[in-house]
């Protein structure tokens, strides 16, 4: 059995040559809230963990041509805390807000999250919603990419061995715009979601949807964009007929399997409903109604 070796370099060019370089499995740790559980259960077994934390940039939160990047390796704990990020994406702040304790949110990251390729991760589908993309680097240079396009599987990315993300960018927000994220889970918190939607709308002046983004977790291999969902919003306002068709798209959607928390029929008919209540939270905010947060 190898031995476990950790690296902590200075620079991206240092980190993807590390990673580039190992002969076996090579881990790159952003926040270490999954990887250190997987590491010490014995479910993982690399060669080598690369630490990205030490890469200036990699951690922090700047507004860029009226949108936002946000650092790959950024504690939840920061993030929560910015108020522009609060004022203009409050679903996905709460979505990486409910992920683990207190003491989790001084280390989890949105990287972390997002590459652990949970198909029950909380921030992920806000992510999704947002039309965030992401930033990646490696051998072959840099290139850019819609989030949704990185999971493949539970615990699969499309990211190279010698890749990772160094940063994440939120598009500019228009006016009359409103996200939000909801899950539900069987405890009143610190558990995995049977059902997460997030939810991403910009009406006119007369109230009428015309952009919208909505995202579904725990329903599938992966966390999935529900354009026929999103479909059913536009051109519209949220009135009885359009949350009726909305909850029958999610469902519709939904391709669960049964386990513990739920069976496939449970989190097919929670999918519906999630959207629903998701969907009203994010209108009420795209209007300027003050509701709190989501959870």
């Amino acid at each position: 059995m190898s031995s476990l070796s950790y690296a902590a370099p200075t620079s991206v060019d240092d980190a993807v040559k590390l990673l580039a370089g190992a002969s076996g499995l090579a881990k790159v740790l952003s926040g270490g809230t999954d990887l250190l559980v997987q590491l010490r259960s014995g479910r993982l077994k690399p060669e080598l963990i690369v630490d990205t934390k030490k890469i200036p940039g990699i951690i922090g939160i700047r507004e860029e041509n009226g949108g936002f990047v946000i650092g790959a390796a950024t504690p939840g704990a920061v993030v929560e805390a910015h108020p522009g990020l609060n004022a203009a994406w409050p679903g996905l702040v709460e979505a990486l807000d409910l992920i683990g304790s207190t003491q989790v949110q001084g280390r989890c990251s949105l990287a972390g999250n997002l590459c652990n390729a949970s198909p029950a991760a909380d921030s992920v589908p806000a992510l999704f919603a947002a039309g965030a993309t992401a930033v990646i680097v490696g051998s072959k240079g840099k290139r850019e990419v819609p989030v949704e396009q990185i999971p493949t599987g539970p615990g699969r990315t499309s990211l190279a061995k010698d890749e990772f993300i160094v940063e994440f960018r939120l598009p500019p927000r228009p006016a009359r715009s409103g996200d939000a994220y909801l899950r539900f889970i069987p405890r009143t918190e610190m558990d995995i979601a049977v059902v997460g939607c997030g939810v991403n709308v910009t009406l006119d002046a007369n109230g009428i949807c015309t952009a919208a983004r909505v995202a579904l977790g725990a329903v599938s291999p992966t966390v999935i964009l529900v354009p026929a969902a999103a479909d059913v919003l536009i051109g519209h306002k949220l009135d009885a007929d359009t949350l009726a068709r909305l909850d029958a798209a999610a469902q519709a959607a939904a391709k669960p399997i049964s386990d513990k928390r739920g069976t496939v029929e449970y989190r097919t008919k929670i999918a519906g409903v999630l959207a629903r209540r998701t969907a009203a939270i994010a209108f009420d905010r795209a209007n300027g109604i003050k509701n709190g947060k989501a959870h």
